[in-house]
């Protein structure tokens, strides 16, 4: 039986099941429900609506009443953290037009939290829309109001409502003359809160990057969260301007100048804890796009045992970085938390007796008692220019943040085997694949040979949120695929998979590394005197138990780190 019916005549036995439910618990007369059914017949909605909307019962009444005829769970929303509740399960939009809340989601069920159940149109559009099969969950309309108006009161008001007191930025302003009245225009109380509160909103989500970027009709901001990208809001096009200004300014850019990229930096002083920030600018057709990396030095203090590195391969990198000279190289696509590993190192080596200096483009992590230099390319100062100066400055341990030409490779080799230990990246796929860039960069295989130490390729998967994964149940062929072999699958373990909960994003909390951690043996240095390809180099390794990228990733599903699927996508076999 249909619950929202028409209803037409005064008589209970006419009434649908909810109307008629209501005038049985003495809530609502039967004349006013055949009115209040009439007035929803002509506004198109539902019974329920109309009653919401004329307030003709007590929200706590009509929920109570609602949960036992329709034998729905009842939720007190005053009780419930909705800042903490998931914000990209469900457009936002979406959820105000039908005025509900997304309470979480388990395997293909969405749990929503509405004041009227019986509104099939939404159940389908958002069916529709995610995928996902509706859940309902009975809430009181005036507390369910109450937190829709927390969460999409216009961006005016909230950025008027945002406070500057506890925040500083650490910034020295210098402006020009004729700048002057464009920094009064920045200066916005609400743009400036709202910038700060961005700020403070992606340290307290474990943001890594935050993306602003206009386009023709809105504007958007995102953060990346766990290597995901969730938009966060849509302030108005309006401050699209102001807010490029306000960064620039911070970031000690130039204002006026809009036609071509900038990168700059800022530190924002919360409390007693000051926070660094790297800032790239970019046109776009519709103005400046710009992203700000969170630079967190805390990381680097975690130790090498919360990187997530095996046992085996954590072996190997301390006896290499414990060795008198050298090169170590850790490649890796941008984002992979190379800069983090480096820095590690650096961490555990950084000793009175030790002199240390880098050249990075730029400097992401400042770390006390080590030289850092920021190349400047318009200067002179570069990767090559600064490693030259470095072998004047007596020191023990070099890290150059990229070797991007043969220039710079040289520079570095000659260093590693002249009695220094040399640390730096490459941007290649794994490993072995590390040894045939340097050669086709030119450098000579004898080089290479006498002074690479040991490779590190590493990539970043999500972690599993402890708080909500659930074992998988794989076929045996689709394990065998992914690389496991045959006595692998024993029945001992099982993989997991994930969720979602309140207190994760779409059942990932954090990441963990996959590493490829190869030692440049004899036998390896035979095989790059003899020019092999990758692949020979590769063999080599795994002769030599060296895991490439895919089984380490298979190692955490088996411990139950993360997912299958998740490693398949940052991995490639």
């Amino acid at each position: 039986m249909a619950l929202d019916t028409p209803v037409e005549s005064t008589g209970t036995a006419n009434l649908s099941g909810v109307a008629r439910a209501l005038v049985t618990a003495g809530l609502l007369p039967a004349q006013a429900a055949a009115d209040l059914a009439k007035l929803a017949r002509e506004r198109r909605s539902t019974f329920l609506a109309a009653v919401i909307a004329a307030r003709a019962i007590p929200a706590p009444a009509l929920a109570h009443a609602l949960c036992r005829a329709l034998a729905l769970p009842l939720l007190d929303l005053s009780q419930v953290a909705i800042d903490r509740l998931p914000r990209d399960l469900l457009d936002p939009k979406l959820a105000a037009q039908y005025h509900l809340i997304v309470l979480g989601r388990r395997g293909n069920r969405l749990f929503i939290g509405g004041a009227d159940p019986t509104d099939q149109d939404a159940a389908e559009r958002i069916k529709f829309a995610t995928q996902l099969s509706p859940e309902w969950v009975l809430v009181e309309y005036d507390k369910l109001a109450q937190a829709l108006d927390g969460r999409t009161a216009s961006a005016a008001e909230t950025l008027e409502a945002l406070t500057a007191e506890e925040f500083e930025f650490d910034v020295t302003e210098d402006v020009g003359v004729v700048e002057t009245e464009v920094v009064s225009e920045v200066e916005d109380a609400p743009v400036v809160r709202f910038l700060q509160k961005m700020l403070i909103d992606a340290i307290n989500l474990r943001a890594s990057d935050l993306h602003f970027e206009p386009y023709e009709h809105q504007y958007r901001v995102r953060f990346r969260v766990d290597g995901e990208l969730r938009e966060i809001t849509q302030p108005p096009l309006a401050i699209k301007e102001k807010l490029a200004s306000r960064i620039k300014v911070i970031s000690r850019l130039d204002i006026a100048e809009k036609r071509v990229p900038q990168d700059g930096r800022m530190k924002l002083k919360f409390g007693s804890k000051a926070i660094d920030f790297r800032v790239s600018t970019l046109p776009t057709l519709h103005g400046e796009k710009i992203v700000i990396r969170i630079l967190d030095s805390s990381s680097t203090r975690l130790g090498i045992e919360a990187l997530g590195y095996e046992k085996i391969e954590k072996e190997r990198l301390l006896q290499a970085i414990q060795r008198p000279y050298g090169m170590i190289l850790v490649t890796g696509p941008t984002g992979s938390g190379k800069t983090v590993s480096l820095y590690t190192c650096l961490n555990l080596l950084n000793q009175p007796g030790v002199n240390i200096s880098t050249v990075e483009d730029p400097a992401e992590i400042n770390l006390p008692g080590i030289n850092q230099v920021n190349v400047n390319d318009k200067a002179g100062l570069s990767f090559a220019a600064a490693l030259k100066s470095f072998l004047r400055q007596d020191p023990d341990i070099i890290m150059v943040g990229e070797i991007r030409d043969l220039e710079t490779a040289d520079i570095a080799i000659k260093a590693a085997q002249t009695g220094h230990m040399v640390m730096s990246t490459l941007h290649t796929n794994d490993a072995p694949t590390t040894l045939t860039r340097l050669l086709n960069m030119g450098v000579a295989p004898f080089n290479i040979a006498s002074s690479v130490i040991l490779i590190t390729a590493q990539r970043l998967a999500r972690r599993l949120c402890e708080g909500c994964k659930q074992p998988a149940d794989y076929p045996k062929e689709a394990l065998l695929r992914a690389g496991f072999k045959a006595e692998d699958i024993d029945g001992t373990w099982r993989p997991y998979r994930a969720v979602g909960c309140a207190s994760c994003t779409a059942g990932y909390r954090g990441r963990v590394g996959l590493y490829q951690v190869m030692p440049i043996t004899e036998a390896m240095q035979r095989l790059i005197l003899s020019e092999g390809t990758a692949i020979d180099i590769a063999e080599q390794a795994g002769r030599e138990g060296v895991r490439d990228l895919r089984q380490a990733g298979l190692v955490k599903v088996r411990a139950g780190v993360t997912s299958l699927e998740e490693v398949i996508a940052v991995t490639n076999q």
